[in-house]
Protein backbone atom coordinates (compact mmCIF):
# COMPACT_ATOMS: atom_id res chain seq x y z
CA UNK A 1 0.00 0.00 0.00
CA UNK A 2 1.03 3.29 -0.61
CA UNK A 3 1.19 6.92 1.13
CA UNK A 4 -1.53 8.07 -1.80
CA UNK A 5 -3.26 5.20 -1.32
CA UNK A 6 -3.56 5.90 2.42
CA UNK A 7 -4.42 9.41 2.51
CA UNK A 8 -7.47 9.09 0.04
CA UNK A 9 -10.91 8.89 1.62
CA UNK A 10 -11.07 5.39 3.90
CA UNK A 11 -15.23 4.50 3.92
CA UNK A 12 -15.61 2.90 7.73
CA UNK A 13 -18.93 1.00 8.03
CA UNK A 14 -21.34 1.53 10.91
CA UNK A 15 -23.40 -1.43 12.81
CA UNK A 16 -26.27 -1.24 11.13
CA UNK A 17 -25.12 -0.62 7.44
CA UNK A 18 -24.13 2.41 6.86
CA UNK A 19 -21.15 4.45 5.84
CA UNK A 20 -19.31 7.04 7.13
CA UNK A 21 -16.49 9.19 5.65
CA UNK A 22 -13.04 10.03 7.15
CA UNK A 23 -10.56 12.21 5.81
CA UNK A 24 -6.87 11.59 6.72
CA UNK A 25 -4.82 15.29 6.16
CA UNK A 26 -1.57 15.75 5.35
CA UNK A 27 -0.49 16.17 8.53
CA UNK A 28 -1.57 12.83 9.23
CA UNK A 29 0.28 10.78 6.79
CA UNK A 30 3.23 10.25 8.50
CA UNK A 31 1.93 8.66 12.05
CA UNK A 32 -0.64 6.67 9.61
CA UNK A 33 2.57 5.07 7.46
CA UNK A 34 4.27 4.61 11.23
CA UNK A 35 1.31 2.56 11.93
CA UNK A 36 1.10 0.78 8.67
CA UNK A 37 4.74 -0.26 8.94
CA UNK A 38 4.27 -1.19 12.60
CA UNK A 39 1.59 -3.53 11.53
CA UNK A 40 3.50 -5.16 8.67
CA UNK A 41 6.73 -5.40 11.76
CA UNK A 42 4.47 -6.38 14.77
CA UNK A 43 1.93 -9.07 14.27
CA UNK A 44 -1.32 -7.47 15.13
CA UNK A 45 -2.68 -10.04 17.58
CA UNK A 46 0.20 -8.20 19.77
CA UNK A 47 -0.03 -5.05 18.94
CA UNK A 48 -3.76 -4.52 18.63
CA UNK A 49 -4.01 -3.28 21.95
CA UNK A 50 -1.34 -1.05 22.31
CA UNK A 51 -2.69 2.29 20.61
CA UNK A 52 -5.83 1.94 22.50
CA UNK A 53 -4.20 1.58 25.70
CA UNK A 54 -1.57 4.38 25.04
CA UNK A 55 -4.19 6.53 23.84
CA UNK A 56 -6.13 6.14 27.08
CA UNK A 57 -3.75 6.07 29.17
CA UNK A 58 -2.51 9.94 28.07
CA UNK A 59 -6.14 10.86 27.73
CA UNK A 60 -7.06 10.29 31.70
CA UNK A 61 -3.17 11.55 32.79
CA UNK A 62 -4.87 14.42 30.99
CA UNK A 63 -7.97 14.85 32.75
CA UNK A 64 -7.17 13.67 36.02
CA UNK A 65 -4.47 16.75 35.95
CA UNK A 66 -7.03 18.78 35.16
CA UNK A 67 -9.92 17.15 37.79
CA UNK A 68 -7.11 17.55 40.94
CA UNK A 69 -6.07 20.92 40.42
CA UNK A 70 -9.97 21.89 40.53
CA UNK A 71 -11.64 19.30 42.76
CA UNK A 72 -10.15 20.03 45.92
CA UNK A 73 -11.50 19.22 48.39
CA UNK A 74 -12.96 15.85 47.37
CA UNK A 75 -13.33 13.77 50.69
CA UNK A 76 -13.26 14.49 54.43
CA UNK A 77 -10.52 16.61 55.54
CA UNK A 78 -8.93 15.69 59.26
CA UNK A 79 -8.00 18.40 61.57
CA UNK A 80 -5.32 17.57 63.98
CA UNK A 81 -5.69 19.31 67.65
CA UNK A 82 -2.91 18.34 69.69
CA UNK A 83 -4.24 18.25 73.17
CA UNK A 84 -7.37 16.20 74.92
CA UNK A 85 -10.63 17.60 74.05
CA UNK A 86 -11.78 20.35 76.33
CA UNK A 87 -9.08 23.07 75.88
CA UNK A 88 -8.49 26.41 74.21
CA UNK A 89 -6.85 24.22 70.65
CA UNK A 90 -9.97 21.80 71.03
CA UNK A 91 -12.30 24.86 71.05
CA UNK A 92 -10.79 27.17 68.44
CA UNK A 93 -10.30 23.84 66.22
CA UNK A 94 -14.16 22.55 66.51
CA UNK A 95 -15.43 26.17 66.03
CA UNK A 96 -13.09 26.37 62.53
CA UNK A 97 -14.43 22.95 61.50
CA UNK A 98 -18.28 23.76 62.29
CA UNK A 99 -18.20 26.91 60.01
CA UNK A 100 -15.68 25.83 57.64
CA UNK A 101 -16.81 22.77 56.49
CA UNK A 102 -20.09 24.17 54.13
CA UNK A 103 -17.42 26.48 52.08
CA UNK A 104 -15.18 23.64 51.59
CA UNK A 105 -18.07 21.26 50.84
CA UNK A 106 -16.99 18.31 52.49
CA UNK A 107 -16.86 17.20 56.16
CA UNK A 108 -14.29 18.39 58.82
CA UNK A 109 -13.67 15.93 61.37
CA UNK A 110 -11.37 16.72 64.61
CA UNK A 111 -8.99 14.46 65.78
CA UNK A 112 -7.60 14.94 69.37
CA UNK A 113 -3.81 13.38 69.42
CA UNK A 114 -2.76 14.64 72.74
CA UNK A 115 0.86 13.90 74.49
CA UNK A 116 4.32 14.80 75.14
CA UNK A 117 2.93 18.47 74.90
CA UNK A 118 1.51 17.83 71.80
CA UNK A 119 4.56 17.41 69.94
CA UNK A 120 2.88 13.89 68.96
CA UNK A 121 0.07 15.45 66.77
CA UNK A 122 2.12 18.08 65.54
CA UNK A 123 4.50 15.05 64.31
CA UNK A 124 1.21 13.23 62.41
CA UNK A 125 0.19 16.40 60.39
CA UNK A 126 4.34 17.03 60.06
CA UNK A 127 4.51 13.06 58.17
CA UNK A 128 1.25 13.67 56.79
CA UNK A 129 0.58 13.70 52.64
CA UNK A 130 0.89 17.45 51.60
CA UNK A 131 -2.06 17.25 49.91
CA UNK A 132 -4.78 19.03 51.86
CA UNK A 133 -6.47 16.46 53.74
CA UNK A 134 -4.60 16.65 57.08
CA UNK A 135 -3.97 19.79 58.75
CA UNK A 136 -2.86 21.24 62.54
CA UNK A 137 -3.95 23.47 65.03
CA UNK A 138 -1.04 25.02 66.02
CA UNK A 139 -0.40 26.70 68.92
CA UNK A 140 2.29 29.07 70.51
CA UNK A 141 4.12 26.67 72.25
CA UNK A 142 4.27 23.73 69.64
CA UNK A 143 5.14 26.42 67.11
CA UNK A 144 7.58 28.50 68.52
CA UNK A 145 8.12 28.16 72.32
CA UNK A 146 8.64 24.16 71.62
CA UNK A 147 11.69 24.38 69.32
CA UNK A 148 13.65 27.05 71.50
CA UNK A 149 13.42 24.31 75.00
CA UNK A 150 13.34 21.22 73.10
CA UNK A 151 16.62 20.75 70.41
CA UNK A 152 15.69 17.43 69.14
CA UNK A 153 12.33 17.77 68.41
CA UNK A 154 9.97 14.94 65.94
CA UNK A 155 9.29 18.27 63.92
CA UNK A 156 10.95 21.28 62.56
CA UNK A 157 8.26 24.34 62.29
CA UNK A 158 9.56 26.06 59.45
CA UNK A 159 10.73 23.47 57.19
CA UNK A 160 7.82 20.64 58.06
CA UNK A 161 4.77 22.75 57.96
CA UNK A 162 3.13 25.01 55.48
CA UNK A 163 1.26 28.19 57.38
CA UNK A 164 -2.10 28.50 56.31
CA UNK A 165 -3.57 31.69 58.84
CA UNK A 166 -3.88 32.70 62.38
CA UNK A 167 -6.85 31.80 63.91
CA UNK A 168 -7.06 33.48 67.54
CA UNK A 169 -4.70 35.21 70.43
CA UNK A 170 -5.33 34.78 74.43
CA UNK A 171 -3.62 37.13 76.46
CA UNK A 172 -2.11 36.61 79.92
CA UNK A 173 -3.15 38.91 82.56
CA UNK A 174 -0.58 39.65 85.65
CA UNK A 175 -1.91 38.97 88.66
CA UNK A 176 -0.89 39.45 92.13
CA UNK A 177 -2.36 38.59 95.79
CA UNK A 178 -3.85 41.43 97.57
CA UNK A 179 -1.57 41.85 100.26
CA UNK A 180 1.63 42.87 97.65
CA UNK A 181 1.60 46.95 97.71
CA UNK A 182 1.41 47.63 94.30
CA UNK A 183 -1.67 48.38 92.30
CA UNK A 184 -0.07 48.87 89.14
CA UNK A 185 2.63 47.33 86.72
CA UNK A 186 5.27 50.19 87.34
CA UNK A 187 4.27 49.79 91.48
CA UNK A 188 5.10 46.41 90.88
CA UNK A 189 8.55 47.13 89.44
CA UNK A 190 9.20 49.37 91.46
CA UNK A 191 8.85 47.40 94.63
CA UNK A 192 10.82 44.58 92.98
CA UNK A 193 13.24 46.73 92.53
CA UNK A 194 13.53 47.89 96.09
CA UNK A 195 13.47 44.50 97.63
CA UNK A 196 15.34 42.13 95.20
CA UNK A 197 15.29 38.28 95.43
CA UNK A 198 12.22 38.83 97.46
CA UNK A 199 8.89 38.70 95.61
CA UNK A 200 8.34 35.81 94.12
CA UNK A 201 6.35 34.24 91.15
CA UNK A 202 4.35 31.16 90.16
CA UNK A 203 4.16 29.48 86.37
CA UNK A 204 2.70 26.37 85.41
CA UNK A 205 6.21 24.55 85.80
CA UNK A 206 9.53 25.24 83.80
CA UNK A 207 9.35 26.40 80.14
CA UNK A 208 5.58 27.17 80.39
CA UNK A 209 4.19 29.77 78.75
CA UNK A 210 3.51 31.62 82.46
CA UNK A 211 6.99 31.21 83.45
CA UNK A 212 8.69 32.49 79.81
CA UNK A 213 5.91 35.61 80.57
CA UNK A 214 7.25 36.13 83.43
CA UNK A 215 10.86 35.51 82.45
CA UNK A 216 10.48 38.16 79.50
CA UNK A 217 8.76 40.57 82.01
CA UNK A 218 11.63 40.40 84.16
CA UNK A 219 14.54 40.88 81.88
CA UNK A 220 12.90 43.34 80.45
CA UNK A 221 12.61 45.27 83.43
CA UNK A 222 15.59 44.23 85.17
CA UNK A 223 14.20 42.66 87.70
CA UNK A 224 15.61 39.92 90.25
CA UNK A 225 12.06 37.95 91.25
CA UNK A 226 12.37 33.89 92.40
CA UNK A 227 10.86 31.59 90.42
CA UNK A 228 8.48 29.26 91.55
CA UNK A 229 7.10 26.30 89.48
CA UNK A 230 4.05 24.01 89.70
CA UNK A 231 2.90 21.28 88.21
CA UNK A 232 0.03 22.62 86.46
CA UNK A 233 -1.53 26.10 85.83
CA UNK A 234 -4.52 25.86 88.24
CA UNK A 235 -2.22 24.66 90.97
CA UNK A 236 -0.02 27.86 90.41
CA UNK A 237 -3.03 30.20 90.64
CA UNK A 238 -4.34 28.66 93.67
CA UNK A 239 -0.69 29.38 95.35
CA UNK A 240 -1.10 33.04 94.48
CA UNK A 241 -4.81 33.24 95.42
CA UNK A 242 -3.49 31.85 98.85
CA UNK A 243 -0.35 33.93 99.07
CA UNK A 244 2.07 31.38 98.88
CA UNK A 245 3.23 33.37 96.06
CA UNK A 246 3.36 37.16 95.09
CA UNK A 247 2.11 36.95 91.51
CA UNK A 248 1.79 35.31 88.06
CA UNK A 249 1.23 35.77 84.37
CA UNK A 250 -2.45 33.97 84.44
CA UNK A 251 -4.65 32.40 81.72
CA UNK A 252 -7.00 35.49 81.46
CA UNK A 253 -10.48 33.09 81.52
CA UNK A 254 -9.92 31.04 84.57
CA UNK A 255 -8.06 33.98 86.49
CA UNK A 256 -11.47 36.20 85.98
CA UNK A 257 -13.58 34.43 88.68
CA UNK A 258 -10.51 35.09 91.01
CA UNK A 259 -10.10 38.89 90.12
CA UNK A 260 -14.09 39.54 90.29
CA UNK A 261 -14.07 38.40 93.73
CA UNK A 262 -11.08 40.19 94.89
CA UNK A 263 -8.66 37.45 95.69
CA UNK A 264 -6.82 38.20 92.63
CA UNK A 265 -5.14 42.00 91.69
CA UNK A 266 -5.08 42.49 88.23
CA UNK A 267 -2.56 44.52 86.89
CA UNK A 268 -1.72 44.46 83.59
CA UNK A 269 -2.91 42.66 80.31
CA UNK A 270 0.17 40.90 78.16
CA UNK A 271 -1.22 41.35 74.97
CA UNK A 272 -0.94 44.53 72.78
CA UNK A 273 -4.41 45.24 72.80
CA UNK A 274 -6.95 45.18 75.83
CA UNK A 275 -8.51 42.29 76.68
CA UNK A 276 -12.68 42.39 76.23
CA UNK A 277 -13.34 40.36 79.09
CA UNK A 278 -11.12 43.03 81.26
CA UNK A 279 -11.20 46.15 79.38
CA UNK A 280 -10.54 47.88 82.43
CA UNK A 281 -7.40 46.66 82.68
CA UNK A 282 -4.24 48.42 80.94
CA UNK A 283 -2.17 46.45 78.80
CA UNK A 284 1.47 45.92 80.27
CA UNK A 285 2.93 48.38 77.10
CA UNK A 286 0.46 50.83 78.29
CA UNK A 287 1.64 50.60 81.77
CA UNK A 288 5.69 51.56 80.86
CA UNK A 289 6.74 48.25 79.11
CA UNK A 290 7.55 49.18 75.70
CA UNK A 291 6.72 46.56 73.18
CA UNK A 292 5.83 43.97 75.64
CA UNK A 293 3.78 41.27 74.44
CA UNK A 294 2.70 37.30 74.70
CA UNK A 295 -0.38 35.85 73.75
CA UNK A 296 -0.98 32.32 73.00
CA UNK A 297 -1.68 32.36 69.15
CA UNK A 298 -3.62 29.49 67.40
CA UNK A 299 -2.99 28.76 63.57
CA UNK A 300 -3.61 26.64 60.82
CA UNK A 301 -0.78 24.64 59.34
CA UNK A 302 -0.88 21.87 56.71
CA UNK A 303 2.25 19.66 55.93
CA UNK A 304 5.05 21.70 53.98
CA UNK A 305 4.86 20.91 50.16
CA UNK A 306 0.61 21.47 50.16
CA UNK A 307 -0.01 23.10 46.86
CA UNK A 308 0.04 26.91 47.11
CA UNK A 309 -3.56 27.04 44.89
CA UNK A 310 -4.60 24.41 47.97
CA UNK A 311 -3.17 26.49 50.95
CA UNK A 312 -4.79 29.84 49.34
CA UNK A 313 -8.33 27.73 49.08
CA UNK A 314 -8.01 27.21 53.10
CA UNK A 315 -7.01 30.39 53.45
CA UNK A 316 -9.86 32.45 52.04
CA UNK A 317 -12.29 30.12 53.85
CA UNK A 318 -10.33 30.38 56.98
CA UNK A 319 -10.67 33.67 57.13
CA UNK A 320 -14.40 34.27 56.31
CA UNK A 321 -15.00 31.32 58.97
CA UNK A 322 -13.34 33.31 61.80
CA UNK A 323 -14.57 36.78 61.23
CA UNK A 324 -18.23 35.55 61.31
CA UNK A 325 -20.58 37.19 64.24
CA UNK A 326 -21.00 33.77 65.67
CA UNK A 327 -17.04 32.81 65.56
CA UNK A 328 -15.94 36.17 67.30
CA UNK A 329 -18.63 35.81 69.84
CA UNK A 330 -18.27 31.99 70.57
CA UNK A 331 -14.38 32.59 70.88
CA UNK A 332 -14.64 35.76 72.89
CA UNK A 333 -16.74 34.23 75.22
CA UNK A 334 -13.67 31.78 76.15
CA UNK A 335 -11.30 34.75 76.29
CA UNK A 336 -10.25 34.45 72.79
CA UNK A 337 -9.54 36.93 69.84
CA UNK A 338 -10.11 35.92 66.47
CA UNK A 339 -6.84 37.10 64.56
CA UNK A 340 -6.56 36.12 60.84
CA UNK A 341 -3.63 36.59 58.57
CA UNK A 342 -2.37 35.47 55.25
CA UNK A 343 0.02 32.62 54.63
CA UNK A 344 3.13 34.92 54.65
CA UNK A 345 2.36 36.96 57.61
CA UNK A 346 1.41 33.99 59.29
CA UNK A 347 5.34 32.88 58.48
CA UNK A 348 6.82 36.05 59.11
CA UNK A 349 5.62 35.87 62.44
CA UNK A 350 6.74 32.31 63.30
CA UNK A 351 10.10 33.55 62.10
CA UNK A 352 10.18 36.17 64.43
CA UNK A 353 8.73 34.29 67.33
CA UNK A 354 11.12 31.47 67.10
CA UNK A 355 14.18 33.93 67.28
CA UNK A 356 12.30 35.74 70.42
CA UNK A 357 11.97 33.22 72.37
CA UNK A 358 14.99 31.47 71.44
CA UNK A 359 16.53 34.32 73.01
CA UNK A 360 14.60 34.64 76.41
CA UNK A 361 15.30 30.84 76.89
CA UNK A 362 18.94 31.29 76.41
CA UNK A 363 19.36 34.46 78.83
CA UNK A 364 16.85 33.10 81.23
CA UNK A 365 19.20 29.39 81.16
CA UNK A 366 16.26 27.43 80.98
CA UNK A 367 16.72 23.72 80.84
CA UNK A 368 14.09 21.40 79.09
CA UNK A 369 13.17 18.86 81.15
Amino acid sequence: MTLEAISKTIAATEPHGTTRKFSIGYGDVSRVAFLFVSFRVIPWPIFRPLPVIGATAVLLSCLAGGALAQAYPSRVVRLVVASAPGGGSDLVGRTLAHKMAPALGQQIIVENRAGAGGRIGAEVVARAAPDGYTLLIGTSSLMVVAPALYPKLPYDTTRDFAPVSRLAFVPYVLVVHPSVPARSVKELVALARSQPGRLTFASAGSGSSSHLACELFRTQAVLNVVHVPYRASPLATLAVVSGESDQMFSNILPAVPAIRSGRLRPLGISSLKRSTLLPEVPTIEESGLPGYEVEQIYGLLAPAGTPREIVRRLNEDTAKAMQAPETRERLRADGSEVLVSSPEEFEKWIAAELRKWAKVVKQAGIQSE
